[in-house]
Formats: structure tokens, sequence, C-alpha cells
């Protein structure tokens, strides 16, 4: 039986499935979302990696606008959590129709709220630097890059938002293609743009390869064309591929003031959320900052090589979300619940391999952006520290993805509101004056153990399981 029938053949059913059904229906949606996972932050490992052969100053350039990349990416997160989580209970519950008008109000959505956004962190851009107390000799690149970034996030938004719409449909490999297809982009446009014009042997025979030369703003446009490319591939598919959320021109469907509603209901706690583990991320940046170009630019390659162990846990949060809010709209709590465990042990498992790695080859994942002594030996120690509290950092990723499908989104922000500033500001104030960036990683380590277990307590007493998006649809069926 093929993957969807498995999961529609469980949703229809009156009994729970057995366990070895349950995982493979997990792992069907999971393993395309974890590719993808890895596909994406491959453009952010390759940029690094590029522009770290510039030197630590271009590095530290790139690393001072990330915190305040991640509050604009977490504002796009957020919506497509509200329009997504919508679309899996829809269809869940056989609303297909439904399901396409949630997916044209998302599309007009992106062409607003995008191009709003992205003005904003355009002016943004030329101030950002000194906001942030950084050393004069890296702000111009460092406002170059977000300048050029803030350019691209119309398309950023919309390749968050079609890609959330299509996993919750069920679809992962779609998005996985497409992010592969970013990635190979990338690396292209960041070869042409980053360095100056050079010869390069391959296979015995030299070639003169055409460079812009542009360094850090190169890097900055090569991401930023590849995600408009890939972003109008999104579009595409969803006017022209088969699915049940495909949507055409002839079809529109009017101003839906409900979905809207229900979007914002969904998607503000997690934009809050965001946005104040964001500002506390600039707060700490701004910490950082006082401790010197080596230590922006250390904490910046190992929160870069941290990410490749959380990617498989968001992953398998993918595949909870999606799992969750369809059950959730069938209206099969009791899979729903099963679903939600079985995915947050998953996180746990897997993010203690990957804390694994990250201990015992810290070294040799810094190196592969950096050659400076003094970066590799900070930030190796740095990783070693986090690696310890990956496992419950994996249980926070993938709880609060499987709440979220459920339509629980205000609990994952109150839980990252209290610990990220309660826990990690506060050691982090405290520790860095004493032990420098050990310090920040030691209060981050600490606050990563908290917040997992706080999601798990959450998970397991069930309160989200009595969340109702909409309880004048319920019964309605296309």
């Amino acid at each position: 039986m093929k993957g969807k029938d498995r999961i529609s053949a469980m949703l229809a059913s009156p009994d729970m499935p057995h366990l070895g059904g349950t995982l493979a229906s997990v792992l069907f949606l999971a393993w395309p979302a974890i590719v993808e996972q890895i596909m994406l932050t491959l453009v952010q490992y390759v940029d690094t990696a590029m522009v770290g052969s510039l030197g630590s100053s271009a590095t530290a350039a790139v690393g001072l606008t990330s915190s305040t990349t991640w509050l604009f990416n977490g504002l796009f997160n957020a919506a497509a959590v509200g329009f997504s989580v919508q679309v899996a209970q829809h269809l869940g519950a056989g609303r297909q129709e439904e399901a396409k008008r949630v997916t044209w109000q998302a599309l007009r959505f992106v062409g607003l709220f995008g191009v709003l956004l992205g003005a904003i962190a355009f002016v943004l851009s030329f101030f950002l630097p000194a906001m942030l107390g950084a050393d004069p000799a890296i702000r111009p690149d460092a406002s170059l890059y977000f300048r050029i970034m803030a350019c691209a996030m119309p398309f950023t938004l919309g390749s968050n938002m079609f890609s959330a719409i299509i996993r919750c449909s069920g679809d992962t490999k779609t998005p996985m293609i497409l992010n592969l297809m970013i990635n190979v982009l990338n690396i292209v446009l960041n070869t042409l743009f980053i360095y100056q014009p050079r010869q390069v042997e391959l296979f015995g025979a030299s070639f003169q390869v055409w460079g812009a030369g542009w360094g850090v703003g190169g890097a900055a446009f090569a991401s930023a064309l590849s995600t408009a490319i890939v972003a109008c591939l999104f579009v595409l598919v969803i006017f022209r591929r088969k699915s049940p959320v495909q949507i055409g021109l002839k079809n529109r469907y009017s101003f839906d003031r409900h979905c809207l509603g229900t979007a914002w209901k969904l998607g503000l706690p997690v934009a809050l959320e965001r946005a104040t583990m964001s500002i506390a991320q600039i707060v700490i940046t701004a910490v950082i900052t006082g401790i010197g170009t080596v230590a922006v630019a250390a904490n910046h390659l190992a929160v870069t090589a941290e990410s490749i162990s959380y990617l498989p846990a968001s992953g398998v949060a993918v595949a909870g979300t999606t799992l969750v809010g369809q059950a959730i709209g069938a209206g099969r709590k009791d899979l729903a619940q099963r679903f939600a465990r079985m995915v947050s042990w998953m996180g746990v498992a897997i993010m203690t391999v990957g804390g694994a790695v990250l201990f015992f080859f810290a070294p040799q994942l810094i190196q592969i952006f950096s050659t400076d002594p003094e970066v590799i030996d900070l930030g190796s120690q740095v990783l070693r520290i986090v690696a310890f509290a990956e496992p419950l950092f994996g249980a926070s990723i993938v709880a609060s993805g499987a709440l979220r499908g459920a339509g629980d989104s205000r609990g994952p922000f109150l839980i990252s509101l209290a610990t990220m500033w309660g826990v990690r500001i506060t050691l982090s104030l405290l520790l860095a004056g004493q032990l420098g960036l050990l310090g920040v990683w030691l209060a981050m380590a600490a606050e990563l153990c908290v917040r997992g277990i706080v999601f798990m307590v959450r998970l397991y007493r069930g309160k989200w399981l009595h969340i109702e998006l909409f309880q004048n649809q319920k019964g309605k069926n296309s």
C-alpha cells in the first residue's frame, strides 16, 4: 500500500493501526522533509564556506545580521503555519474545496505581506549594523548583505508558504525536489558572483571562469536570485499540478474573513514566538559582539554547524504537523495523540545521534567554514557544550510541530518566551562577563534542556487535543 493510501486508510478506519503502520506513515512523510531541510541548510553552509574563504571579517559581516534575518524568516514561517495547518485539517476532514480556498487566500497574503516586510527590511539594512554595535570595518558588508536579502523576502515568503501547504497536503517530495534545485543553483551562482575571474583546473584541463568579484554581496545576490526562481516554481506547481490544493485562475475564491482570522489565530503566537526569540538572539548577538570579532565569527560558524544536527528532527516535525493536523481534522484524537508521541520520541533519538556528531567532530565541522585557528578552537569548544542539550532540543522541535498541527500555537509561544528570556538571556548576561562565548553557550544548553522538558510535559497532558478551529464547518464535506 502506498504511503498516501496508508494514511487515508488510517484516518478512515475506526480502529487504532498497529505500531508498524504508524511508523511507516511517519517515515513516508518525514524522509523527504528531512532531505529538504538538509538542502535548505546546505545553501547556508555553501554561503558560509565560500564567504569564509574571504576571511573572518567577511564571515562576521554575514553572521552579524543572521539573527535579524531569522526574525523575518520566523514571521514568514508563522504565516505558513497559519494557512498550512488549516489545509491539513480540512483535508483530514474531507473538505478539499475548503483547502483550495485556503490556498487562494495564502496567495493573496504572500503578495501583500511579502512586499511590506521586504520594504521594512530594506530600510532597516542601512542602520542595522550600527544598531548592533558592529565593528565599523564590517558594517558596509553586513548592511549590503542584509539589503540584498531584503529584496528577496517576498519570494522567501512565497517559497515557505507554498512548500508548507504542499507538505500539509501529504506531498513532501515536491518541496524536497525544488529545494534540491535551489541548492544546486545557489552553488553555481555563488561561484560566479563571489569570486574574481580565475583559472580552474578540471579533469586535467584548465578553464578561465568568469567572476563578478562581489564578495559578501555576491553571496547574498546568489541566494536571493535562486530563492526567487524556486519560489516561482512553487507557484507554478500550485497552479499547474493536479493535487488536493491545486488552484486556477478560472476558479478564484473571494476574500475569506474566517480563513484569514484562523490564520491570524494560528500564526500570531508563532510570529510572537519567533519575534521574542529573535529579539533575544539579537540581544545575545550584541553581547557576543562586545566580546570581539573572533567570538562573532566563531558563534556564527558554530550555529551554522549545529544546524546539521537538528535537520532530521525538523523533518520529523513536518511529518508530525501534517499527520496530527489531518488526524484532528478527521476526528481521530486517539490517532493524533499516537502520532504526536511517536514523532517526539523519534526527535529525541535522532538528536542524540546528532549531539554525538557535534561532540566528536566539532573541529572538523568548524574547519569546513574557516581556516582561522582561533575561530576553529573557540567554535569547537562551544559545539561540544551544546552537544549535551541536543536530545531535549529534539523533543522541543518535534513536539512543537505536533502541537501546531492540532492548532495549539499559543502553548509553544509561551514555553519559548519563558525559557528564552527567563533562562538563556539571564544566564548569558551573568556568564558572558567571566566566560565569554563559552558562558553564552552554557546558557543556551541549559535553556534547551528546560524547554524540551516543558514541551514533553505539555504534550503528554493532552489539552491540545480539544482545540477546535472549525466548529461551524463540522460535518461539511465537499
